[in-house]
């Protein structure tokens, strides 16, 4: 069972460089990450457009695995600025989590 966190929701509404929204989920990001990394960022950024904040932070390292390359943002159709979204991620676990 996924538990909706409204207040992560908002969170992320408020931050404009967070612009996961216009992911049209092609999986070309995942295509080309040298890493590998499926579960960014489609799977990633649909959890926290839900407000699933559970399996984003149960992501927590995945989310640090990636290496902010942007060969996945170089090859976006739709021009997602997916390591900005990482990078605001990071951040969010930082106080969330680490309290940083």
């Amino acid at each position: 069972m996924a538990l909706v966190n409204p207040d992560f929701v908002n969170e992320v509404k408020r931050t404009e460089e967070f612009n996961a929204s216009a992911c049209m989920n092609c999986g070309v990001c995942s295509a080309v990450c040298p890493m590998g990394l499926e579960l960014l960022p489609r799977k990633l950024f649909r959890y926290v457009l839900l407000g699933l904040e559970d399996k984003v932070l149960a992501n927590t390292e995945t989310i640090y695995s990636c290496l902010l390359c942007k060969m996945c943002e170089a090859n976006c159709p739709a021009q997602v600025h997916i390591a900005e979204n990482v990078r605001f991620l990071r951040y969010y676990i930082n106080k969330k989590v680490f309290k940083l």
